[in-house]
């Protein structure tokens, strides 16, 4: 199910199943809406999209198993994640087959992550609720990575220069002492 990500490693891996809802809209140009609503921890490998469950129009498919890959050096955002209602993002990418137009393509536990990507690509970012073993997961690996490191303020060095002329920042220790 996944990679625990002991201390000295530097990420882990935990494999989810993502499970995406097909909805009828009341819209003149599209029929359905395609949106990630949950994702299945350990889940296998998925072949093509399989039905899960059906209420009338409205279907949910699992559609694909993709990796969770979480990274030391990214905890910040991890603990943000988990301060409030844990979320995993899942990027919907757009494909040719029109019998499922959308496909999830990626995941990630960092909403900061999430929120650049959505920035610079064509791609959907939706959230998701994050199920407990992946919040406990996530929780564990940050409990054994985070370091808490400390604001420094930069200091723009040589301010008595003249129009148009550049100025280069440097760092600014503690007690602004540079």
């Amino acid at each position: 199910m996944s990679d625990g990500g002991r201390k000295g490693e530097r990420s882990a891996v935990m494999m989810l199943g993502v499970v995406v809802e097909r909805r009828p809209v009341d819209h003149p140009w599209q029929k359905w809406r395609w949106r990630p609503v949950a994702v299945i921890p350990g889940a296998g490998p998925v072949e093509g999209w399989r039905e899960l469950r059906r209420e009338g129009e409205r279907v949910e498919y699992h559609a694909a198993t993709l990796p969770l890959e979480i990274h030391r050096t990214d905890t910040d955002a991890y603990k943000y994640n988990l301060s409030g209602d844990p979320a995993v993002y899942v990027v919907m990418r757009e494909t040719e087959d029109a019998e499922f137009p959308w496909a999830p393509a990626e995941l990630s536990a960092s909403p900061w992550d999430a929120q650049a990507h959505g920035e610079v690509s064509e791609d959907r970012i939706e959230s998701v609720p994050m199920p407990e073993p992946v919040i406990a997961w996530l929780k564990d690996f940050v409990d054994r990575h985070h370091v808490d490191r400390p604001f420094l303020k930069r200091r723009r060095k040589g301010r008595d220069r003249g129009a148009g002329e550049a100025a280069e920042f440097v760092p600014v220790g503690r007690n602004g002492q540079s």
